[in-house]
């Protein structure tokens, strides 16, 4: 476990929140796409969440340009390189890298050449550079009932072979849980993992259906500090939280550092994990949020490796 102590593990990131504003620019000249700048300080403002974010709905405005250039076969594919270097110079060892295949058809690609795109980058990823890398295939609020279908039927085709899990994502408090209970029914029946975005725009009750519909982990989950029941139940079952501080406080899922329920988690026994959401949006990577950590939230050693060891727990691959 030694190597816990200057590495880390990455479990809820998305790629097109995490893209370098350099590759933005970089791949919309090769493929003659517009953008607001092409020069990087006057691009980032496009990208980047600030204290002026008015919450989730405001926060995802973010990610119309990053989608932009992750159009084409080259654009996805460089793309995972892209954000598997930044991890590296993060020291991340293992990451599961998210994203919405149905979010990347507006120049002619299928969900499954989409799929087959980022697994190219991932092993090209892995070559590159010492990163384990994997992916997790996003589901939409808000998508078509045949989308979501079609992202769930191939991410079973592709379970193994570079995906690992599919997601529940998007504006939660516009599209809440309810009405994707069938899809969770059947990834289920197709014992095909699934996270769940819940707890972030909504409160407890959005985590206790997300627990209720078989979610494996939840994606952000703070609202459940307002729930004993909800917290007990976390508890009892092991499933984990993916907490995301610095996109947390942006969004306004907590006003302050100190309204993080991190330590109230971990002092119940919570499987509690610490990741980065989007690292360009929110202008930041694991090793920052750590160091945001320890410094304005008291984060000791011993919770630090607490949590390094709770990722371990919580991937989807075996690490060890």
């Amino acid at each position: 476990m030694d190597y816990l102590k200057e590495k880390y593990i990455d479990l809820h990131l998305h790629l097109d929140g995490s893209l370098s504003p350099e590759f933005i620019i970089r791949r919309a000249k090769k493929e003659g796409i517009s953008l607001p700048s092409f020069q990087v300080e006057e691009l980032l403002p496009h990208l980047r969440a600030t204290k002026k974010v008015k919450d989730l709905n405001d926060y995802l405005k973010c990610f119309r340009i990053p989608g932009l250039v992750l159009q084409s076969e080259r654009g996805l594919i460089e793309g995972v390189l892209d954000v598997a270097h930044e991890l590296a110079l993060a020291n991340v060892f293992y990451a599961e890298l998210r994203y919405a295949p149905q979010k990347h058809l507006e120049k002619g690609l299928s969900q499954e050449a989409v799929i087959r795109a980022v697994i190219k980058g991932i092993k090209l990823a892995e070559e590159e550079t010492s990163i384990k890398l994997t992916s997790i295939l996003c589901c939409m609020r808000g998508a078509s009932y045949e989308e979501n279908m079609e992202t769930l039927r191939l991410a079973s085709k592709f379970m193994g072979k570079g995906v690992v899990a599919i997601d529940l994502a998007g504006a939660e408090a516009l599209y809440p849980n309810e009405l994707y209970e069938t899809l969770f029914k059947y990834a289920y029946e197709m014992d095909v993992p699934y996270i769940i975005h819940a707890g972030e725009a909504l409160g407890p009750d959005s985590v206790k259906t997300a627990i209720e519909y078989g979610a494996r982990r939840i994606g952000h989950g703070v609202h459940a500090v307002f729930s004993e029941e909800v917290m007990t139940t976390l508890k009892n079952t092991g499933i984990p939280l993916e907490l995301c501080l610095s996109s947390n406080l942006q969004t306004g899922a907590i006003q302050n550092i100190e309204d993080f329920p991190l330590r109230t988690f971990l002092q119940k026994g919570l499987v509690t994990t610490i990741n980065t959401d989007n690292m360009t949006v929110s202008n930041t990577n694991i090793e920052k949020e750590f160091e945001l950590l320890k410094s304005d939230y008291g984060l000791t050693k011993e919770e630090e490796l607490i949590l390094k060891q709770n990722a371990i727990k919580a991937a989807f691959t075996k690490l060890i």
